[in-house]
């Protein structure tokens, strides 16, 4: 039997129906659309009995049947679990008024009945956790964070095709050039967020679940697709079941270092076997049983890795990885534990000349741009003397009755000078310079004594280093960002590299070095706080971690 409504059948009609809009083949909702097959000038819908089946058919009053079968609406094209979301049937046909508009001009109100509200409340609701579970099958989803390449040299990915073949040849004679991406992504353990969720009040629950949010890590991984991974906060049981498979699979390397303490995560290091071979794995435990400061359970991670591609020397390059410390007022801490991350370096990264071999340090810091620990890894010394302990990180804008740094930070038990060396390192290289510096010493003892109580609060390495991001947008001043949850949003990821000239190190596509080294070619573009929440922070539905990923490319060049 028809809807009472039905009029002017032939080539114009309008169906109301007091019933829902969506109507199911034979199946639970899993996707909804809107309906594609309509008229050029109008919608209709269609009369849906209460037993539908896939086997139903075009009843005879339709209307002209070819233009109908021009339409882009056909039913094979769906499954028969889909969910089809209809148009209003109140939509204007040709000669014909709205029924709304019918309403008004009889004096009825325009407001719905009170089923038709229900219905329509229902409708859409089932309609928002249909879309809401497609979201990620759609190219052009919405709330999806949108990040661009910045690049500083015509060398960079995007301008490799426009690259002259002669032009390049000929370069290649003189120089070898090797091209490469590293990537630093704090991909947030499982453990740590549920046992800090107070951080994730924002987030839905099912978007928490570690189920949810592998995916979407190793699809951004895929998609970003770089030569070394720098991941931090890896779940151990995580690691060891899916996602060192998952990294093999896509062509990576990996190496693992868990935390000594209770907390099963650590820092990982995976390369592309295509493109890199393995010179060494130093794993760096900071604790230290001996040592009251080193009580904390954080480690570190440094590779030497080989690349593949034809050079004269034998050119490596250094990749190390760490999560420091979080806690903003023990920033001794988190000093000692970089000092014995530069001190591994140090050790693993000179090379026969006598000079350091390229290095790339990546990881969470937990301290901010500017703050005394970041400029002491750009600089390369940081006097500590009358420091507060809570200044350090720079994660608190105003420490008060805190305690001050003590001179020296960490024992000499330790083993680490105040230059970020290993100390046996560093005295048998004095002990090779020969006996003159012995009677030098000896003849000036209180003079020395004197100049190395002065420099007991200054620390040293021996790295020039330069931040790949610069922190601030140059346009707005506003702070780039690399992490936020519902407590804060800051910036405490970082990819410090050594570049190849180093006069304008920190300037972006510096001039090639005839001593070669590494050249940022490009990065991948942070965000403000204002983006990440249009989005509603970090995670969300696409996603899964509450930090972003790091990436730059650089070219290693050797002459």
């Amino acid at each position: 039997m028809l809807p009472r409504h039905m009029q002017r059948l032939g080539r114009d009609w309008i169906a109301h129906l007091n019933s829902s809009q969506v109507f199911t083949l034979n199946g639970p909702v899993s996707t909804c659309m809107r309906w594609a097959g309509h008229y050029p000038r109008a919608s209709f819908p269609l009369p849906v009995p209460v037993d539908f089946s896939a086997n139903w058919r075009f009843p005879p009053f339709f209307g002209p049947w070819r233009q109908f079968q021009n339409s882009y609406w056909q039913l094979d094209n769906f499954a028969q679990s889909s969910c089809f979301h209809l148009p209003n049937p109140s939509m204007k046909s040709e000669g014909e008024e709205p029924l709304t508009k019918k309403r008004r001009l009889s004096g009825q109100h325009d407001t719905p009945a009170p089923e038709e509200e229900t219905n329509l409340a229902n409708q859409k609701e089932a309609s928002c956790l249909s879309v809401a579970q497609n979201k990620k099958s759609d190219s052009s989803k919405k709330g999806t964070i949108k990040r661009h390449w910045e690049y500083f040299c015509q060398h960079s990915k995007t301008m490799k095709i426009f690259e002259n073949k002669e032009i390049d040849q000929s370069n290649r004679e003189s120089e070898a050039k090797f091209d490469f991406t590293v990537m630093s992504y704090n991909i947030l353990s499982q453990n740590l967020l549920e046992d800090n969720s107070h951080l994730y009040k924002h987030c839905r629950q099912r978007l928490l679940i570690w189920t949810y949010r592998f995916p979407n890590i190793l699809q951004e991984i895929k998609q970003l697709d770089a030569d070394v991974l720098c991941l931090q906060e890896v779940q151990e049981d995580h690691y060891r079941k899916e996602i060192k498979s998952s990294l093999e699979s896509l062509g990576y390397h990996c190496e693992y270092k868990m935390r000594t303490g209770r907390k099963p995560d650590g820092c990982a290091i995976c390369f592309k076997t295509s493109k890199f071979s393995l010179i060494s794995s130093n794993p760096v435990e900071f604790f230290r049983r001996d040592i009251p400061l080193l009580d904390r359970d954080n480690v570190g991670l440094v590779l030497l890795l080989q690349p593949k591609f034809q050079c004269k020397t034998n050119a490596a390059i250094c990749i190390a990885n760490t999560h420091l410390l979080y806690n903003p007022r023990r920033g001794d801490i988190k000093l000692t534990q970089l000092a014995m991350l530069l001190a591994e370096i140090a050790s693993v990264a000179p090379q026969k000349d006598g000079t350091f071999c390229p290095i790339i340090i990546c990881g969470d810091f937990n301290s901010v741009p500017g703050s005394p620990l970041y400029r002491f890894i750009k600089e390369g010394k940081l006097n500590y003397e009358g420091l507060a302990i809570g200044k350090v990180s720079g994660q608190e804008q105003f420490p008060r009755g805190q305690r001050i740094l003590s001179i020296p930070i960490w024992p000499k038990k330790l083993g680490i000078s105040q230059n970020c060396v290993y100390e046996i390192k560093q005295q048998q290289k004095e002990e090779n310079a020969g006996e003159k510096m012995e009677e030098s010493k000896l003849n000036d003892t209180k003079e020395i004594v004197r100049t190395s109580e002065k420099l007991s609060s200054k620390l040293r390495h021996h790295f020039k280093l330069s931040s790949v991001y610069s922190h601030y947008f140059p346009e707005t001043g506003m702070p780039e960002v690399t992490t936020c949850h519902s407590r804060s949003a800051v910036t405490v990821d970082y990819i410090f590299y050594s570049a190849a000239n180093d006069d304008d190190a920190t300037q972006p596509g510096a001039v090639d070095s005839f001593r070669g080294g590494l050249k940022l070619l490009g990065r991948l573009a942070l965000l403000t706080e204002k983006d990440l929440w249009t989005v509603n922070g970090l995670p969300n539905e696409n996603n899964s971690s509450d930090h972003l990923p790091l990436l730059a490319e650089f070219r290693l060049i050797e002459r």
